[in-house]
């Protein structure tokens, strides 16, 4: 028969042991933090500067470019013609451009492939869902390649410095109210339209 071990290793075998249970309980969710997973979308551009667009003007009114538009808060959205969302999330961006004015644009720019649509197909999406704001396609998806949206449609949030703030992947009913929170938090005080009360204040 095998002699024992004596008391003082059988102690520091059980030491052992201990250390390390406790590494890999903090390795699967113990005490030790866990790094947050990658971002779905966006291709980790927030608080990066928004890479430049150079689609292709279908239709619209406002800036074309991010450059154009810089000194504004710009909703740079990615949608098909073929989105069934995109049809409910147009006339909710373009309800906040009227209501914010001239602080904020919209460069909507479709990713439809040119062998499946036309550029009249394009403008007829824009035209059927009411909106005036800037339509763009991106015929060559080179800004596909640099923003990277994995859902339709994706909007990223980018601020009057021309920085991305937010980005929301897909639309769901009520998006353009945090949309709209953001878009206010970015213009500040200044910037920000007046509440629907302020019309009927009266000094005394």
């Amino acid at each position: 028969m095998s002699p024992s071990p004596s008391p003082s290793f059988a102690r520091v075998l059980a030491a052992l042991c201990a250390s390390l249970a406790l590494s890999l309980a903090g390795g699967c969710g113990g005490a030790a933090p866990i790094a947050p997973p990658a971002p779905e979308t966006g291709g980790g551009l927030i608080g990066s500067a928004a890479p430049e667009l150079a689609a292709e003007v279908v239709s619209g009114e406002g800036p074309s470019t991010l450059k154009d538009a810089r000194g504004k808060v710009v909703i740079v959205d990615f949608w098909a013609t073929y989105c069934r969302p995109c049809r409910k999330s147009f006339p909710k961006y373009q309800a906040l451009v009227d209501r914010f004015g001239g602080n904020l644009a919209v460069l909507a720019v479709s990713l439809d492939a040119p062998e499946d649509v036309s550029t009249e197909q394009i403008a007829g999406f824009a035209d059927e869902a009411g909106v005036r704001f800037k339509i763009l396609w991106d015929k060559d998806q080179s800004a596909e390649k640099a923003y990277k949206p994995r859902r339709m449609p994706t909007a990223f949030v980018v601020d009057r410095g021309g920085v991305v703030r937010h980005i929301h992947a897909g639309y769901e009913d009520g998006e353009e109210d945090k949309i709209s929170r953001e878009i206010e938090a970015l213009l500040g005080p200044a910037g920000a339209p007046p509440s629907p009360s302020d019309g009927d204040r009266r000094s005394p």
